[in-house]
């Protein structure tokens, strides 16, 4: 945390994970990047999901606070104005969580503001695709690129397809976005089988944690990874986080400055 005598603190705001390895090269480094971005302020941590931070405080005793714990530690440090920035890939359930929480203690500060989730407006579809097929450069024209989200019941889960359609928007039709929730269809990936030799499956997740190495790269029978290899694909996983990419950093920082400015 910086110290220095300034009033105003960015929390940043995480679903959290339980796997450290990749806390490190994703959470910690956008918080980094949102710091570099703005020394001037003071950087505070919250995780929204009480199970993560509980079995890691009971596994590891690391603490992490949840946003009510954090917005009453701004408070006692003399924080007056906040900037709440999410790392959430959606304006779904849990940044709805995340904003109902900040409400019970919001009036005790001058200032509340909220930067905007990753893919928000058309923009954020674009820069996050751009990002993407950077980090895949060197994708061949029979390998596809399939993305995979959590998914949600959440109206937001529309930005998988949002994100689908600025892909092909720029010519890109080797690049396809499923969710964990929704599955993958195998009679489909059969007939892709004729179009690719080969399919590079990533997680379209902040961090490569639980649902990257088993529901993606997991050995069970329901995983992507085994049901693609079922439909007769020849797959490779990328565990990468979105975290780890430049670009999705860049965004996250883009929607802090944009919030400070409105």
């Amino acid at each position: 945390m910086k110290e220095n005598s300034n009033k105003k603190a960015i929390l940043v705001v995480s679903f959290g994970t339980t796997h450290p390895e990749t806390r490190a090269k994703t959470i910690d480094v956008i918080e980094q990047t949102l710091q570099e971005a703005f020394p001037e302020q003071r950087l505070y941590r919250a995780w929204t999901s009480r199970m993560v931070i509980r079995k890691l405080m009971d596994r590891d005793g690391y603490a992490v606070d949840t946003v009510e714990q954090a917005m009453e530690r701004m408070l006692a440090d003399g924080i007056r104005q906040v900037l709440v920035q999410p790392t959430h890939v959606m304006d779904g359930i849990e940044n709805e969580r995340m904003k109902e929480a900040v409400s019970v203690s919001a009036g005790k500060f001058e200032q509340v503001r909220f930067g905007a989730p990753l893919l928000s407006e058309d923009s954020d579809f674009r820069q996050a695709a751009e990002g993407i097929l950077q980090e895949f450069a060197g994708l061949s024209s029979d390998t596809a690129l399939v993305l995979v989200g959590h998914g949600t019941t959440h109206a937001a889960n529309t930005v998988y397809e949002r994100l689908e359609r600025q892909f092909r928007n720029m010519g890109e039709s080797r690049v396809f976005v499923g969710t964990v929730e929704d599955g993958t269809e195998t009679s489909v990936w059969k007939e892709r089988k004729k179009q690719f030799r080969k399919v590079i499956l990533a997680p379209f997740l902040i961090v490569a944690g639980e649902h990257a190495k088993q529901d993606l790269a997991g050995d069970c029978p329901d995983s992507w990874k085994s049901r693609l290899e079922a439909a007769g694909m020849k797959v490779e996983c990328s565990m990468k986080g979105l975290g780890e990419y430049a670009a999705i950093r860049s965004l996250f920082a883009a929607h802090a400055e944009k919030a400070m400015e409105e």
